[in-house]
């Protein structure tokens, strides 16, 4: 499904604050897993999406979607095979327009269109549907602008928007980490259960231990660009908080967060 081969990434190279990012990462995505990525600062996290989602292109190796070469094809021109939430629910919804315009945008995405998002009445009766699951009372509001949300409602919205169209693969970079922890948890039973439902192929950085751990069916710790662990099956199942931090704990040092449980 997702296949990278000795991926590399260099930031500022041939300079005093040359960065490797990414050290020849080597990975294999099956159609429909659910991984969670962690790893301290730095580790290079973010950086993979980037790359796998065309924001950057790498410095060597190659990235595989569905079976198609994409290292360098544009981020604009991947846009047909992913979905992507990050940590600022500011970023994955346009403000100024109305929750139904933002959801038929969505529909819309990687496909060609014209001039208008206007929304037919079809339309708009399976949007209200497809947000009534979400419990926040947003199918009562498809004419609100966007810009009237919270910042859970925004994510939760995004996270529908980024699903809308099955995505064959969504990446998902902290998408909790700036919400609140009540509604961080909101977010992450609504992620299980729409990745669970569609089988969507995702990949979902965290800083929360937690997450790791007690979502998805495989886990990757990054460390200085580089695969440390790769975990899944029932030995996954059977990890503990302390057993990473047992093994691992030196590579996780900054990341006080990691061992800190999810706050009701």
């Amino acid at each position: 499904m997702v296949l990278i081969q000795e991926l590399k990434k260099i930031f500022n190279r041939n300079t005093i604050d040359e960065k490797v990012a990414i050290n020849g990462i080597g990975l294999e995505v099956r159609k429909g897993e659910f991984i969670t990525v962690i790893g301290s600062n730095g580790a290079g996290k973010t950086t993979l999406l980037n790359l796998i989602a065309g924001t950057y292109f790498p410095d060597g190796g190659k990235v595989f979607i569905d079976g198609r070469e994409v290292t360098f094809l544009p981020e604009h021109r991947r846009a047909k095979y992913l979905g992507r939430i990050f940590q600022n629910p500011l970023m994955g919804t346009a403000s100024s327009m109305t929750i139904e315009e933002n959801l038929s945008m969505a529909e819309l995405r990687g496909k060609s269109r014209g001039l208008s998002w206007g929304v037919t009445k079809t339309q708009r009766q399976r949007y209200k549907e497809l947000l009534k699951t979400l419990e926040l009372g947003l199918e009562d509001r498809l004419s609100d602008r966007v810009s009237l949300l919270s910042g859970g409602q925004r994510q939760c919205l995004t996270l529908r928007m980024a699903t809308l169209s099955l995505p064959k693969l969504l990446l998902l970079d902290e998408h909790t980490a700036s919400l609140d922890p009540k509604t961080a948890e909101k977010v992450i039973d609504l992620t299980d259960r729409i990745v669970r439902e569609n089988k969507l192929t995702t990949i979902m950085v965290t800083h929360n231990m937690l997450q790791a751990i007690n979502f998805g069916d495989r886990m990757i710790m990054l460390h200085e660009g580089k695969i440390q662990f790769d975990i899944n099956g029932e030995e996954k199942k059977r990890l503990t908080v302390e057993e990473v931090v047992r093994r691992f704990g030196e590579k996780l040092e900054d990341e006080t967060l990691l061992c800190k449980p999810v706050e009701g």
